[in-house]
């Protein structure tokens, strides 16, 4: 246990350095505020960016403020999946890279100290970025919009932080697996963009299928409970999750033994 905090507090404390702590959570922010901000002001940006006749009278819908989530978690879909991937991908290999790894297993650390370590830091920035770009957008919402419950907001939130787990763990195995940055990223962009694709062309066969994660958190805020097989999919998820890091430290200890 000790071995493992020394190797998270390492983890955070290079994260802190290379500015993750930072980029991460803006970023993911801006692309929070972006949704209610853009719904709010759509009838104003289409009048001064379209070249309309005069007098034209432009009549949108207002939407409710969970449907100004629900997109929220929309733009999270493929924008942040791709960050999250980025932010995670050099977790190991750069540690290959500048022989930083090998000192560390030169020491007694266990392999499953050392994917634990790397998988759990990773994961506190990442779901803490999350939380705090819909958090805001909460937020937002609630000022522009009709207030959101709370718990509805942090029920629709835990459900879709499953998927940023499945990214993490995808994307740490990857790391045991390739050498360098760009391929992981490849590979576990490329993984969690077929299991998308698969889940949408064969809907029947794919109820279990994490990819669905994203629906049953659009559930919760429009209806306020999951979706049929919410259930299934998030034993699922959690399960793959668990599997992948049990694979990542196989992989890992085979590799990379001194």
């Amino acid at each position: 246990m000790k071995n493992f905090t020394t190797l998270f507090i390492k983890e955070m404390q290079e994260s802190m350095r290379n500015g993750k702590w930072i980029w991460l959570p803006i970023v993911l922010m801006i692309i929070g505020i972006s949704q209610p901000i853009t719904s709010y002001y759509m009838p104003q940006i289409i009048e001064s960016a379209g070249n309309l006749p005069e007098g034209t009278v432009i009549e949108i819908p207002i939407p409710s403020g969970e449907e100004v989530l629900a997109g929220t978690l929309g733009q999270y879909g493929t924008i942040a999946t791709l960050l999250f991937v980025l932010a995670t991908m050099s977790a190991i290999s750069i540690e290959r890279q500048n022989g930083t790894l090998t000192l560390v297993m030169a020491r007694p650390v266990q392999p499953a100290q050392y994917i634990l370590s790397k998988w759990a830091a990773q994961l506190v920035i990442a779901l803490t970025s999350l939380l705090l770009s819909y958090l805001l957008t909460w937020y937002y919402t609630n000022l522009l919009f009709n207030k959101v419950d709370w718990k509805t907001m942090l029920a629709s939130l835990g459900v879709y932080s499953l998927w940023v787990v499945l990214i993490i763990s995808v994307t740490i195995l990857t790391g045991t697996l390739l050498r360098t940055s760009g391929g992981i990223a490849g590979v576990s962009v490329s993984f969690l963009a077929i299991l998308t694709v698969a889940t949408g062309l064969f809907t029947k066969f794919m109820e279990w299928s994490p990819a669905k994660l994203r629906e049953h958190a659009t559930s919760i805020l429009m209806q306020g409970e999951l979706a049929e097989n919410g259930l299934l999919v998030i034993i699922v998820t959690i399960c793959l999750s668990v599997l992948f890091v049990v694979l990542a430290t196989f992989n890992f200890k085979r590799f990379e033994q001194f």
